[in-house]
């Protein structure tokens, strides 16, 4: 028997398989992969080193009003070593800028208080001011246009109002975005529940640039992008890490260059050969990414890359934050037939598409 530990919450699972079922185990590069500098030094680098655009301290020169755009519960970014840096390098240009870190909540739930002093630690909680996106908040919520799909672009007023829009955030494979990072933090990070659901719709997820590592064609990164430019993101700080949710990397400056920058590092570390198989078992990592059922999506597109036609996957999500989504929930508790529900999916107008 073959002993595994499996990343299950904020702890593990343990699962014993006999040695002649296992087909394969499948590991990135980036579990081995041991940068030189430190977590805080990778991060001091970046921001010394910024791709396409100015030091951060020199755009905040002049800067009254900036807006911080942090990653919420759902990421696990390690805010407590990004936030003071980016910080730090703000009051550089402008000792006396207003800042405002807005969580990005996208259509999650509020980050609680206890999340935040997990996120940030107790003294930025305390100094900084913090606001938690409400994609609902109608009073706090601006138009400023159309996405190239068509639908609205409805953005946080903080954001429109700011005078500096900068972002933290961390990389990773994304489903159908191609990856995360970069220009997802404003969107869907601070728009609106409506321009969401107007991008995340059944028609795009379906299309074939709408996967995992691919950008170029892909109708959710082009929406994604166009919304981050016209909501003047300025300047971001994105990490990549490891299964131990420590920082191996991290590239800051023009949110689509150095964005893109760090894709490719990504690339080259976390792909991995297909190894067809009847059953796959996969994770999504631990806690914060399979705090629920909604999330935990993502590993089984994972899964779904390797798995046998009509194989098993099975899931590890310890899910403690329920389901994640009322709607999704109760589209899945009140249809049994899969055939039926997948064509309610893709023959739902994108305008009509529901949280």
């Amino acid at each position: 028997m073959t002993k595994f530990k499996l990343p299950y919450g904020r702890g593990y699972m343990e699962a014993e398989i006999p040695e002649e079922r296992i087909s394969a185990v499948m590991l990135s590069k980036m579990h081995d992969y041991k940068p030189e500098l430190s977590e805080e030094e990778l991060v001091r680098q970046a921001l010394k080193n910024p791709i396409g655009s100015p030091k951060l301290s020199l755009m905040a020169e002049g800067k009254d009003k900036v807006v911080v755009i942090c990653s919420d519960h759902t990421r696990p970014v390690p805010s407590k070593i990004i936030i003071p840096q980016m910080l730090a390098e703000i009051r550089k240009g402008n000792p006396k800028a207003d800042i405002t870190l807005l969580i990005s909540t996208g259509c999650h739930r509020e980050t609680t208080e206890e999340e935040l002093l997990a996120k940030f630690g107790p003294e930025i909680v305390a100094k900084e001011k913090i606001v938690v996106h409400d994609c609902d908040d109608e009073d706090n919520l601006v138009k400023i246009g159309y996405l190239p799909s068509g639908g609205p672009l409805i953005i946080n007023r903080l954001v429109v109002e700011a005078d500096l829009v900068v972002a933290e955030g961390f990389i990773e494979p994304h489903f159908f975005a191609g990856f995360s990072g970069g220009r997802k933090s404003v969107f869907p990070g601070v728009t609106s529940r409506v321009a969401v659901m107007s991008n995340h719709n059944a028609e795009f997820i379906a299309h074939p640039k709408s996967r995992t590592g691919i950008l170029e064609g892909n109708p959710i990164h082009r929406d994604m992008l166009y919304a981050a430019r016209a909501a003047r993101l300025d300047f971001i700080c994105n990490v990549i890490i490891n299964s131990e949710k420590e920082i191996i990397y991290a590239v800051a400056g023009d949110m689509d260059l150095a964005h893109r920058e760090g894709t490719k590092f990504l690339s080259s570390k976390c792909k991995v050969d297909s190894v067809p198989s009847d059953i796959v078992i996969t994770t999504n990592g631990g806690y914060p990414l399979d705090q629920n059922i909604y999330q935990a999506v993502k590993g089984m597109t994972a899964a779904e890359a390797t798995v046998k036609e009509n194989g098993v996957i099975i899931m590890i999500a310890k899910s403690e934050d329920g389901h994640g989504g009322e709607s999704f929930y109760q589209t899945f508790k009140n249809e049994k037939d899969l055939d039926r529900m997948m064509k309610k999916f893709l023959d739902t107008p994108k305008e009509e598409t529901i949280a």
